[in-house]
């Protein structure tokens, strides 16, 4: 099947409509560009034709690149894979140029026909990228259209020509939130910002319209007529300098030097102002080319695109148990966490019982939806008739006997083994037999807890991250006896909430908290050594962690690590690996600098719960060392805390999928997202190396970074995670 087809009619206006089958969404294929190319050709070479209208036979425009297409381009350049990439990149920049000029006399810019773009939803990517080298926008009226250009936000920048045009038609200071943020827009928003031309009820008839009334003057762009100048100034331009001054100093700001593709799109925008229209397309492909070339963009793209993807549309789900989704929720306990869980799942349709010790509990977790609901009524992003339709779908009670007909039950009540085996066996009682029940918990091994169940194999974990409605990740634990239907349960309820779900098998703080912890610790233990606290923090965040482990630290809360030390402590005995980071946090606690919820931790903080600066007096007990560490030490000791436990994770069977361990550390704790991922960063270091820099970490500073057996056995065989243990399609690439 066609991804384009080309109609004419009498009043001769020849639609090209983009409907890619078997996609929800238009995405572009070589296939889709070549069918393209030609349907252009054809309506140009047409006399009949008098103009153009680009559309869509979906509710949405598209939604980009398949960027699956990029590795194509690369595996089919052989050894000169920059070569395939830029001359790829470049039969992209031809065709849009085609459709810009529209057989325009070089000369005189007339002769041209008039191509106009009808978006009836979004258009994102080369969704939009397709639309601006069009002559004029027509979008549908559409709330939940989202029209922008988000590749940065996958380790990429727009290279089909969105960079060049978007800063020529808009100047830097206009294009660069679009830009150098990924921002998505509504139709009405992108309108105002001067990305589309019009907002109308009928793209369709608007644009044909428009074709049919257009004149040559219309079509000529402002960057192919004489005169042209940027808007806001060229990089020399009194005002214009200025502005690419402040574009590098938000660029450094933003990505603390950790994410190449920001830095390589300034680059082309800055190169690419000082030439014409066309050697500006050239650039933008070059430095397209090489941020692909980049391992990093490249191990962005598979981590939070393909993985990611892959992993939401079922690809660890077991495959043949039926659909699981869920009709009926329990969620047990109305705190925080109880309470966003109900949220959300109301959010996806779901019916939810919310359970807790009295009313008033029970009714308090119901109004933290009705509060998040007002929040997005006033920044008119819901309306009081949604708000109604969640809050029916969430009954607040302390009566168990409401669960009666519920599906699956989530227990997300005090973080005591007691409390929790007390509450199964008291909900159990009056689920149905076949009713799935989850436990919330963050520490605790669900196997464990599975011994209060008269049903095991119905027993599973399903961990969500705090906060939970903003938080993308959902761990899924499964327990010595947890059932396949419990699996595909819980992974159906996360695809319906829209999260992004990981399966792991059971162990002491899962895979996401056995890695974190590490790292707030290392982070501790420098304190304790005399390492500056801003050098820590800013150390994790030029390697694009969101946060510092410092920060990080006083924003989970001091005491919460407290507890979880002493009850690792309790449960581990003498098998536990005390350190100065312990003494450090209980010496915190006692002194009530609990972190933000207290206004002094790590930080001081005004009346306002402000940080004001870091807490000088933690020197008075750790002095500053008179000579620091350098950068990159605190920044492998940081890395390696974190990959090393993935790592053994692996080797110890938690992870049973590689994409779970990059997917789950980036959207889980905020691992540094230019890496890819714990295993995409062994990967681009090289395991030789990575083994060597342990034995080197070891010696200083511990067993703790001690080389696991099979990061050895692979560096021993120059072996990359991905070749060995990736899908195997990636894995022979």
């Amino acid at each position: 099947m066609n991804d384009f087809t080309l109609t004419k009619d009498a009043e001769g206006v020849a639609t090209i409509t983009w409907d890619v089958a078997d996609k929800t969404m238009n995405v572009m294929s070589f296939k889709g560009l070549e069918q393209l190319d030609a349907q252009i050709d054809d309506a140009l070479a047409d006399d009949a034709v008098k103009g153009i209208v680009i559309t869509s036979g979906k509710d949405s425009f598209a939604g980009g690149m398949d960027l699956n297409l990029l590795a194509k381009m690369r595996a089919d350049a052989g050894d000169d894979p920059a070569k395939g990439l830029f001359e790829g990149t470049m039969r992209m920049h031809h065709l849009l140029r085609k459709i810009e000029r529209a057989g325009m006399d070089p000369k005189t810019n007339k002769g041209g026909k008039p191509i106009a773009t009808a978006l009836p939803g979004t258009a994102a990517g080369i969704g939009l990228e397709l639309p601006l080298s069009t002559h004029r926008i027509f979008s549908a009226n559409n709330p939940k259209a989202k029209i922008g250009l988000p590749e940065i936000l996958v380790g990429i920048f727009p290279g089909a020509g969105g960079t060049t045009r978007l800063v020529r038609k808009l100047g830097l200071m206009g294009a660069s939130s679009l830009l150098l943020e990924g921002r998505m827009n509504s139709p009405e928003k992108a309108l105002k910002a001067g990305v589309i031309d019009e907002v109308v009820e009928d793209p369709i008839a608007a644009a044909r319209a428009w074709v049919l009334s257009a004149k040559d003057a219309d079509l000529l762009k402002p960057w192919d007529a004489k005169g042209y100048k940027l808007p806001g100034g060229a990089p020399y331009h009194p005002a214009g300098f200025m502005n690419f001054v402040g574009a590098n100093a938000l660029v450094g700001g933003k990505t603390k030097g950790a994410f190449p593709a920001a830095k390589a799109m300034l680059s082309a925008i800055y190169e690419g102002a000082l030439v014409p229209f066309d050697t500006a397309l050239k650039i933008e492909a070059r430095w397209f080319t090489n941020i692909l070339m980049n391992p990093s963009s490249s191990a962005m793209i598979r981590s939070l695109f393909l993985n990611k993807e892959a992993l939401e549309k079922g690809a660890v789900r077991p495959k043949d148990v039926p659909d699981q989704r869920v009709k009926k929720l329990g969620v047990l306990g109305a705190g925080m966490m109880g309470a966003g869980i109900a949220l959300v799942s109301a959010q996806a349709g779901i019916e939810v019982v919310l359970i807790d010790r009295d009313q008033e509990a029970a009714d308090k977790g119901k109004a933290y939806s009705a509060t998040y609901m007002d929040k997005g009524i006033a920044r008119k992003k819901a309306t009081p008739e949604k708000k109604e339709a969640l809050l029916n779908l969430i009954t607040a009670t302390p009566d168990v006997e409401m669960l009666k007909g519920c599906d699956l039950i989530i227990e997300a009540v005090f973080e005591d083994p007691a409390v929790k085996a007390e509450i199964t066996k008291r909900v159990e009682a009056v689920i149905p037999e076949d009713c799935i029940f989850a436990s919330n918990t963050s520490t605790l091994p669900i196997s464990e807890l599975a011994k209060a169940s008269s049903r095991p194999e119905q027993f599973i974990g399903i961990h969500f991250f705090s906060p939970v409605e903003k938080m993308l990740l959902v761990e899924i634990i499964k327990g010595a006896q947890t059932s396949d239907v419990a699996v595909a349960k819980s992974l159906d309820y996360v695809r319906q909430i829209r999260k992004t779900p990981i399966v792991v098998n059971d162990a002491r703080f899962f895979y996401a908290n056995r890695c974190i912890i590490p790292y707030g610790n290392e982070a501790a233990r420098m304190v304790t050594e005399g390492v500056a606290p801003q050098l820590i923090d800013n150390a994790a965040q030029q390697l694009g962690f969101p946060v510092g482990p410092i920060q990080l630290g006083d924003e989970t809360s001091i005491d919460l690590g407290v507890r979880i030390m002493k009850a690792t402590k309790a449960a581990m005995g003498n098998a536990y690996p005390a350190s100065d980071a312990d003494d450090l946090i209980v010496w915190m606690e006692g002194l009530g600098r609990l972190g933000r919820k207290a206004n002094a931790g790590y930080f001081d903080y005004d009346q306002k719960g402000k940080r004001t600066g870091y807490w000088k007096g933690v020197h008075d007990k750790y002095p500053l060392a008179a000579e620091q560490p350098a950068l990159q030490e605190v920044q492998d000791r940081l890395m390696f805390s974190q990959v090393l436990e993935a790592v053994r994770a692996l080797e110890e069977g938690v992870l049973e999928d590689i994409r779970e361990g990059d997917v789950g550390a980036i959207l889980g704790w905020g691992f540094a997202p230019a890496t890819g991922g714990p295993f995409s960063y062994l990967d681009i270091i090289g395991t030789p190396y990575a083994a060597e820099r342990c034995d080197q970490l070891q010696a200083a500073y511990g067993d703790r970074f001690e080389c696991p057996a099979l990061l050895r056995e692979m560096a021993g065989k120059n072996q990359t995670f991905y070749r060995r243990f990736g899908p195997k399609d990636e894995a022979a690439a």
